[in-house]
């Protein structure tokens, strides 16, 4: 009796790993394919990022104005004098017409406030 009852073991031992296998292959199978769905989804989804990227127009440039034309300067006196470099050569010339001042010193005096 023994004898009949190994066959039975074998094959239930065969299909039991069979099922085993065919099992885990089928888990296996829906995990790899939810994966593949999730990827798949993922790169449609930067794709249509991208696509929206580059249908909208790029931002406008502004330019600036060109600036407006220099204005005229008031009028100035000649050297960029000062009032107060007008007031100390009119004192010079008082000075040296009044012969306080010589030629050389009256042109001495003139040349440092003027600056030259």
């Amino acid at each position: 009796m023994f004898r009949r009852r190994r066959p039975l073991l074998r094959t239930a031992a065969v299909g039991g790993v069979a099922y085993a296998a065919g099992h885990h292959g089928g888990k296996k199978s829906a995990e790899q394919q939810q994966t593949d769905a999730q990827q798949n989804q993922q790169i449609a989804d930067v794709q249509n990022q991208q696509a929206a990227q580059q249908q909208q127009p790029p931002p406008p440039v502004y330019q600036q104005p060109p600036p407006p034309p220099p204005q005229a300067a008031p009028p100035a006196t000649p050297t960029g004098l000062t009032d107060v470099g007008i007031a100390q050569l009119k004192q010079l010339g008082a000075l040296h017409e009044s012969g306080v001042l010589t030629d050389a010193e009256f042109g001495a005096a003139k040349q440092k406030i003027l600056g030259i």
